[in-house]
């Protein structure tokens, strides 16, 4: 898809000055147009946090000085894409910068975990945008069916599917994925 460079500023620009606005979770921008998303559920934070917790046990011993965090943006605007995933991996001194949001290659991991109301982003455009911007890893948890897909490989070439229960490997982490629940 060819990204319209002065297109994406405006849309960029309009994200940047919305205020708040009531029952809104995240706002991304993908294929051309500002995307807003319903705040996620309990059981879709629990799964967060539970993966959350679990990498940054890992993480001093694997990535020193990386963490496992939510909440920030993630931006490649050569591709017109601003996406705000679950969970992402990367170097804690990242967050030092004046930026407004991370850049692909400063990210190892993405965490999505589904929503009940928009699953076909997760399990294909986002599966599209996180490899063309090359982030190494993909995990998605799929509450509402209690499974889930490591992705990996350049360009996510591999696919290795688990259900909760399952202890799974995502690069150099291993995962408990008994602590997560279904949305049923």
């Amino acid at each position: 898809m060819s990204v319209d460079p002065m297109g994406y500023a405006r849309l960029r620009e309009i994200v940047d000055r919305l205020p708040p606005i009531p029952g809104v979770g995240k706002v991304e921008i993908a294929d051309g147009v500002i995307v807003l998303a319903l705040p996620p559920v309990n059981r879709h934070e629990w799964a967060v946090v539970h993966i959350a917790r679990q990498l940054n046990t890992q993480l001093p011993r694997t990535h020193p000085g990386h963490i496992a965090h939510g909440g920030a943006d993630l931006e490649d605007a050569a591709r017109g894409r601003l996406r705000n995933p679950d969970l992402m991996v990367f170097a804690e001194a990242a967050l030092e910068s004046d930026g407004p949001a991370l850049l692909p290659h400063e990210v190892l991991l993405v965490v999505e975990v589904v929503s009940t109301a928009n699953p076909a982003t997760d399990h294909h455009a986002k599966v599209r945008d996180y490899a063309a911007m090359g982030i190494p890893l993909y995990l998605l948890v799929d509450p509402r069916k209690g499974t889930g897909i490591v992705h990996d490989e350049p360009g996510y070439t591999s696919r290795k599917e688990f259900v909760f229960g399952d202890t799974i490997t995502v690069g150099p982490w291993t995962l408990g994925t008994g602590v997560l629940r279904t949305y049923a």
